[in-house]
């Protein structure tokens, strides 16, 4: 059987370097790349607050979505990689401003470390239902 599967390429959000796609899709689930706060030009984020990095994670995430002509409703699982798990409760208070009504189910896993010492890395999966 053929492979459904089609890249998804936004200049919205920070383009993938190295051996992945910014979000990939069958056609009915959309799964993004694990976006960390870097801004679509490339300036890391990592000395502000993790409340604008949060902002930054999902600002790049809304990016990928979107392009699939998707909106950040759609999106039915999240989970964010925290390198501090004591900066929960910042990222949860930033992160809420996105997902108002109905939030996605979510997991927040606090890690060693994360690609580029970022402090948050956050990742999508969407439905085009």
């Amino acid at each position: 059987s053929a492979c459904m599967k089609q890249v998804i390429r936004t200049p919205d959000a920070p383009g993938a370097v190295g051996a992945y796609s910014q979000g990939t899709t069958d056609g009915n689930i959309v799964f993004t790349a694990g976006q960390i706060p870097v801004t679509p030009e490339g300036e890391h984020l990592d000395g502000e607050s993790i409340a604008v990095q949060t902002r930054q994670c999902l600002e790049n995430l809304k990016a990928v979505i979107e392009e699939e002509g998707l909106s950040m409703q759609s999106v039915l699982k999240i989970t964010v990689y925290l390198d501090d798990i004591d900066d929960f409760e910042s990222m949860d208070e930033a992160y809420a401003e996105y997902f108002q009504d109905n939030p996605p189910a979510r997991s927040a896993i606090g890690v060693d470390a994360l690609p580029k010492d970022a402090a948050i890395e956050i990742e999508a999966v969407a439905t085009t239902r």
